[in-house]
């Protein structure tokens, strides 16, 4: 037998109530008492059953059997062993004076039972006796699931429980004895068959604990990697950024993606492609660190969790399993290929959800980059331009495709990001301006390109008119996000192929608002376009929106645009309708001249519109 000489104090097992009771318990407590009532008050039988038996019964104990039974079913809901441990030793030692309980369960790896020896200060001493020492009771209790009394526990190496007389009492439970029960106790004679009862319904209880662990294992299990689901990927996700945080430590997720698995899947079979997942799940299980952990993502990807490591380390990480795939070959389908894509905390996000978006942004541009020098692009989203078309495009796709039904809103991401965004130039003002508008116009696939041709309208009436060269800039680009209220829009109305309701209608109009104050307003270096971009749809007759004004009352920058804005509304194609040619289109304007639009400003623009639309 070899022994742990560690003592500590339990005050970690003190963290389950001994109260709860929420967990269906093996037996009632009214049958355990009328069990256990049979048990020690035997005599108590049917009149009409004979009673001449030549039996010695013990002398019955003073002892609250229903307080007892009350208790120990109680506890049946605390789900930690240990914690369940103490709070059985704490009953058996209130309410049956035992000086000392032990619990010991079999281990069939190392073979031995593994025993916890608690004493009335609720200290804990662990020890184990091994299978094989056929000579120790404990061993020989397992073995053959009997009840065995000794006068002495010498046999536990405990000198100072050495005159105490003990019994060692097997936990059965579906008919497998589990491990033993052991209980100090000068008076066991008295109550040993109420300890038997008790052992048992322990046995079943910790059998319970031990199924309910498995399950959940299982739960967060995926089946055909043996790594984690989904579920339990995020739950372990959001243990190790609670840990990064509270250490200021770092933290890296990458992310893979088996390319053209939805092929493999389609030409060669789900079978097929099943393997191909279960050798980038080995390989990636192989190159783990102790440390890490990998979970299967989605139906295609794996993810890793790589703490105390930061986008430089994850990236080398990522192309030792990359090369490792490169060199494994299926058939029929030759090298492994994946994406990679890279996020790190607190570099690129803190948010758990914002750090997944990330990865998978990286790893959407890491499949449009392909690979380079035959190996897989490893992207990090620290390596890209937020405002790259690519880089853009993915990032609604995933939020849109994942991560929306989570709270998470594209536009409002995208209207933060264009907020906080450091403006280092014109030029650069421009470019995200320009994708700004190219993401709104991608809401509504009927005005593909919208803000641009505006724009481009926007300017060369401007110049038609000899404007100053800056106020062409500035007209340009405040025509380029004259549309971008419609970022608070629902789609379902700007997608409508039909007639709006009146009140969709109004829901509508409020975009140039929308685009005034929530967009440009926060923006310092675009507040002045919000004249443009608040007035575009205001009419000269002052039949308009949002506050009907009047012919001059209206910006000379909101009238040139309000004009290109119709032009290109005109000649596009719309859902109910072609789009219109340019003569038709020119006498629309005119028609409306002096009424919708500025008269002076559509003559200048039918001048110079053949040059235009030709360029649609």
């Amino acid at each position: 037998m070899e022994q742990q000489h560690q003592s500590y104090k339990a005050k970690e097992l003190e963290k389950s109530s001994l109260n709860k009771s929420n967990m269906t318990s093996p037996l009632s407590a009214s049958k355990l008492v009328a069990k256990v009532n049979s048990l020690v008050n035997p005599l108590s039988v049917p009149r009409n059953v004979s009673t001449n038996l030549n039996v010695t019964h013990p002398q019955k104990v003073n002892v609250d059997y229903r307080a007892i039974l009350d208790k120990i079913t109680e506890i049946s809901s605390i789900k930690d062993t240990n914690s369940y441990y103490l709070a059985v030793h704490r009953i058996l030692t209130k309410y049956l004076d035992c000086s000392f309980t032990a619990f010991g369960l079999y281990n069939e790896v190392s073979k031995c039972i593994n025993l916890k020896l608690l004493d009335r200060l609720d200290n804990i001493y662990s020890t184990k006796v091994f299978g094989s020492d056929s000579e120790n009771p404990v061993s020989q209790c397992f073995y053959t699931r009997k009840v065995i009394t000794k006068d002495s526990a010498n046999f536990l190496n405990m000198s100072y429980y050495n005159d105490h007389k003990v019994s060692i009492i097997p936990m059965i439970s579906v008919n497998k004895c589990i491990g033993v029960l052991i209980v100090g106790d000068r008076k066991i004679g008295e109550t040993e068959r109420v300890y038997n009862l008790i052992a048992n319904y322990i046995a079943m209880t910790i059998d319970n604990l031990y199924l309910m662990e498995k399950s959940q294992e299982h739960f967060n299990t995926d089946a055909l990697t043996q790594l984690y689901n989904h579920r339990g990927f995020q739950e372990c996700l959001s243990k190790e950024l609670a840990n990064a945080e509270k250490n200021h430590t770092k933290l890296s997720i990458v992310m893979l993606d088996v390319n053209n698995l939805s092929k493999i899947n389609r030409e060669l079979g789900h079978r097929k492609g099943d393997q191909v997942i279960q050798l980038v799940a080995e390989k990636v299980k192989n190159n783990l660190r102790k440390s890490d952990t990998a979970g299967r993502y989605g139906g295609d990807e794996i993810a890793m969790i790589l703490p105390n490591t930061d986008i430089s380390e994850a990236k080398y990480i990522a192309e030792y399993i990359t090369y490792s795939l490169s060199c494994c070959f299926v058939d029929d389908v030759g090298p492994v290929k994946v994406a990679v894509g890279i996020s790190s905390y607190p570099v690129c996000a803190k948010e758990q959800e914002k750090l997944l978006i990330l990865a998978e942004q990286a790893m959407y541009i890491s499949q449009v980059k392909g690979y380079k020098d035959g190996m897989s692009a490893i992207i990090s989203s620290a390596d890209f331009n937020f405002w790259d078309d690519v880089a853009l495009k993915s990032y609604a796709e995933i939020i849109s495709k994942r991560h929306a039904q989570m709270g998470i809103n594209f536009e409002e991401e995208l209207l933060h990001k264009f907020n906080t965004e450091q403006i280092s130039s014109q030029n650069h003002l421009e470019e995200i301006a320009k994708s700004l508008a190219g993401a709104i116009d991608a809401k509504d696939p009927y005005t593909k390109g919208h803000s641009t041709s505006v724009s481009r309208y926007s300017e060369a009436l401007a110049r038609a008119c000899n404007l100053p060269e800056n106020e062409v800039e500035r007209i340009s680009l405040g025509a380029l996000l004259h549309d971008v209220g419609k970022i608070g829009i629902p789609e379902n109305i700007l997608k409508k192929p039909d007639k709006l309701s009146d009140e969709e209608w109004n829901i509508m109009k409020q975009h140039p608002v929308i685009g005034a104050e929530k967009v440009l307003a926060p923006n310092e270096s675009l507040r002045d376009l919000i004249p443009i971009v608040k007035y575009h749809h205001e009419h000269v007759d002052g039949s308009g929106y949002p506050e009907h004004l009047k012919g001059d009352q209206i910006p000379l920058s909101a009238r040139i645009v309000a004009v290109a804005d119709a032009f290109h509304a005109l000649v596009s194609d719309r859902p109910y309708r072609k789009g219109l040619g340019l003569e038709t289109a020119c006498n629309i304007l005119l028609q409306g001249a002096g009424k919708q639009w500025d008269p002076d400003l559509v003559t200048k623009f039918i001048q110079i519109a053949p040059s235009l639309v030709g360029k649609i």
